[in-house]
């Protein structure tokens, strides 16, 4: 006698792949995460930060990165610590009189700089 083939059931395993696909494609599919305002507002610089980044008002963000350019582009980062920023003749008097000052704790002495 000869034996009977059983048909296997692909369904079930197409189906659970489409799930799958369809949980995977909604998790994609996320709204771009707004800027907060408190940033993006203006800012007074004080005469000491405007030899740096300008006179005009300018919001946080746009002053740590010209803060920055600023570093990078006269070469202040500490050469074996990449996290210490050497003070110039203009940066001095923002960092508090300190020669070296961490990045950290260098957003914390620009904030004093900014009403």
């Amino acid at each position: 006698m000869p034996k009977k083939k059983v048909a296997k059931k692909p369904a079930k395993k197409t189906a659970a792949k489409k799930t799958v696909t369809k949980v995977a494609a909604k998790k994609t599919v996320k709204k771009k995460r707004a800027p907060n305002p408190a940033f993006m507002k203006p800012m007074q610089i004080s005469d000491d930060l405007a030899k740096i980044v300008g006179s005009k008002p300018i919001p946080r963000t746009e002053v740590t990165k010209k803060l920055w350019a600023y570093i990078k582009k006269n070469k202040l980062q500490d050469s074996v610590n990449k996290r210490m920023i050497n003070a110039d003749a203009n940066l001095k008097p923002i960092f508090g009189g300190k020669g070296k000052v961490s990045m950290f704790d260098m957003t914390k002495l620009v904030n004093k700089h900014l009403s």
